[in-house]
Formats: structure tokens, C-alpha cells, sequence
């Protein structure tokens, strides 16, 4: 083989191993992208590195891997939705004290779905991988909790970011549903070959979606309380008139909240 031959066979693996290694490159950080969203933006900004900003969030991947993170359980999941909903109620009263008790809560959920609790930029990382577009969220509720200076306005912000947070935390639960029970078509009863009864279309639950044309709906996991609502607009003040108004609650969720006048 000539020397001309060799050097062109070299000079097209170079390329084809480039081509590969820029494809790699590529897929990578649009996977990045994809998954971490905002969060892998401002890694970039913080980092001023887009390889060091990619580093980072393969490493925070890796670290969330090696994490026993798991779905509540149907019973955790009602528990911690009557929890919350005791929470938002007495915020009308104690908003402070509310906020407080709502960062508590979502810490306790934190820590039931298998994610370590200690540092708060800890925190912030291991969520970013499966739970990145609710991190804003999570930075201006703690902003405000720890202020220790927040108007009642701020409180209600601050009940409203925990509010979005906890409901993505709640999203995935455990299935407690027993599989189909196949080997009673297969096993005769009395007669042989008798198969099992046919099952019916299953029932319909409340604020479902409907199911093919039979109209029965999916059963879908119940959702925390409604957040809380925005203040009412001032109204003149009247004589022997209440000072508290009751509004609906955002997303009509038909439950009324007094707010403290301020």
C-alpha cells in the first residue's frame, strides 16, 4: 500500500471518529436540555462553562441514580393531602405559622420519597433531575420563609410556590392495584374449560377524562386543596359590616378564605 493510500485511510478515521465524538457531544446536551430545562441555563450562566455547567448536571444524574426515590403510597398520599388542606386552612388566622407548617410538610414528603433532607442547595440539586421546572418555586418559597420579615401578602406568595411544589411531589404514586387474576381463565370450574367471567366497564369516577365511548373515566390520583386565594379587592368600610370577605378559592375549588385586612 502506498503512503498516499495510508495517509488518506488516517485522514478518514480522524473524521469519522470527530464526526462521532461532535454527535456524541451533541445528543448529550441536548438530552441536558431537555431534562433540566431553565436549571441547565442558569448552571451555564453560574458556571460560565457550558462543559462545566454539563459536568455538573451528569453528576447531579448520577448521584440521583444511586438514591432510593420511590412514589408514596396511596395511604401517605391521602395523609399528606388532609395534612395540607388543615395547613392552608389555618393560613386565614395564622399565615405565618402556615407557612412555616407548609415548608415542614413538604419537607416530610421529601423525605418519605427517599431524597435526603440536609441542605437546602442540596436539595435544590437532587431535585433538579426529575423535578426541575418546580425549583423556582421551591427558591422563592424559601426566600420568603426565610425573610423573617414578609407581609401577609408575601406569606400568601409563599403558600402558593409550597402549594405548586407539593402538588408535583404528590404526582406520582405507588400502584396498590393487584394485577388481574389471568390463571382463573385458564383453570377450569366444574365444567372443564369454563372461563372466567367477562369483567364489566369500570365505573365512573368524578373529573375524570372519559374512556373510549362508553363513557366511564380513568381513575385519576386525588389533588391537593386549591391554593390559597388572591386578597380581595379593598371595599369601603361600613358600619357593623364584616372586615373579613370569604372568595372563592383559586381554581374554583368552591372552598371560601377570610384574609386579615393590612
Amino acid at each position: 500500500m502506498s503512503t498516499g493510500a495510508t495517509v488518506a485511510i488516517i485522514v478518514v478515521i480522524v473524521i469519522v471518529i470527530a464526526v462521532a465524538a461532535f454527535s456524541a457531544v451533541t445528543a448529550r446536551r441536548r438530552r441536558l436540555r431537555q431534562r433540566f430545562g431553565p436549571e441547565y441555563d442558569r448552571m451555564v450562566a453560574g458556571q460560565q462553562s457550558q462543559r462545566k455547567a454539563e459536568a455538573e448536571l451528569a453528576s447531579r444524574e448520577r448521584r440521583v441514580r444511586k438514591l432510593d426515590i420511590r412514589p408514596l403510597t396511596a395511604a401517605a398520599h391521602a395523609e399528606y393531602t388532609a395534612r395540607w388542606a388543615s395547613i392552608q386552612e389555618r393560613f386565614v388566622d395564622q399565615p405565618a405559622s402556615a407557612v412555616n407548617e407548609a415548608q415542614q410538610l413538604v419537607t416530610a414528603v421529601l423525605k418519605d420519597r427517599g431524597y435526603p433532607t440536609e441542605g437546602y442547595d442540596q436539595i435544590l440539586a437532587d431535585l433538579s433531575v426529575d423535578h426541575a421546572r418546580i425549583l423556582e418555586h421551591y427558591r422563592a418559597a424559601h426566600s420568603i420563609s426565610e425573610s423573617g420579615a414578609a407581609s401577609t401578602e408575601d406569606l400568601r406568595q409563599a403558600m402558593i410556590h409550597y402549594r405548586t411544589m407539593f402538588g408535583d411531589l404528590l404526582s406520582d404514586v405507588a400502584d396498590t392495584q393487584s394485577p388481574p387474576a389471568a390463571a382463573a381463565a385458564t383453570t377450569p370450574d366444574g365444567a372443564a374449560g369454563a372461563a372466567a367471567p367477562r369483567p364489566g366497564p369500570p365505573a365512573s369516577v368524578p373529573g375524570g377524562e372519559p374512556d373510549g365511548e362508553t363513557g366511564a373515566t380513568a381513575r385519576q390520583p386525588p389533588l391537593p386543596p386549591n391554593p390559597i386565594p388572591p386578597r380581595p379587592a379593598a371595599r369601603p368600610a361600613t358600619s357593623g359590616g364584616p372586615d373579613h370577605q370569604v372568595s372563592k378559592a383559586e381554581g374554583g375549588g368552591g372552598h371560601g378564605f377570610r384574609f386579615p385586612r393590612i
